[in-house]
């Protein structure tokens, strides 16, 4: 059981839990869950971790498929730019690793950005928490535990 999975549960969220066989080797964490588990690539969302300010982290969920707009991510935060996060301080912050980054059941809660394209769907999946393991959930969940705004953040 991830810190994911328990915050889900302790808000009464509906959720599924979809496991697969993460191979070591694999890099790209993101198209490995759209393959293994045979979903489409525009609703399998990234959890990446992008500094505003040398001590402000923040949390941007975006479909794997595309690139994160950091001029967006800077104007959805009202600063004049961010930085992809080193990710050591990214594993340290949330207390999870690469590959199973979760925006849901980190340390603490930091400020969350969701790409726009969450409204298309009814569900979307997310990292579980680990690797090998991801969370399909309702955006409008994410958005209420997580306290996340929700804007265009992909180039």
């Amino acid at each position: 059981m991830t810190p994911a999975i328990e915050m889900l549960k302790k808000n009464k969220c509906d959720f599924k839990i979809h496991k697969y066989d993460h191979d070591p080797a694999c890099t790209n964490f993101g198209d490995e869950a759209v393959v293994k588990l045979g979903l489409d690539s525009s609703q399998v969302y990234k959890t990446l971790l992008v500094e505003l300010t040398p001590k402000q982290l923040v949390v941007c969920v975006l479909p794997v498929e595309n690139q994160l707009s950091l001029k967006d991510v800077a104007s959805a935060f009202d600063v004049k730019k961010a930085v992809m996060a080193n990710k050591d301080e990214a594993q340290k912050v949330t207390g999870y690793l690469l590959g199973g980054i979760s925006p849901l059941g980190q340390k603490k809660l930091l400020k969350t950005v969701l790409d726009e394209s969450v409204n298309k769907f009814e569900t979307i999946f997310i990292s579980g928490g680990k690797r090998g393991l991801d969370i399909e959930v309702k955006p409008k969940d994410l958005e209420k535990l997580l306290k996340a705004k929700i804007h265009k953040i992909i180039g």
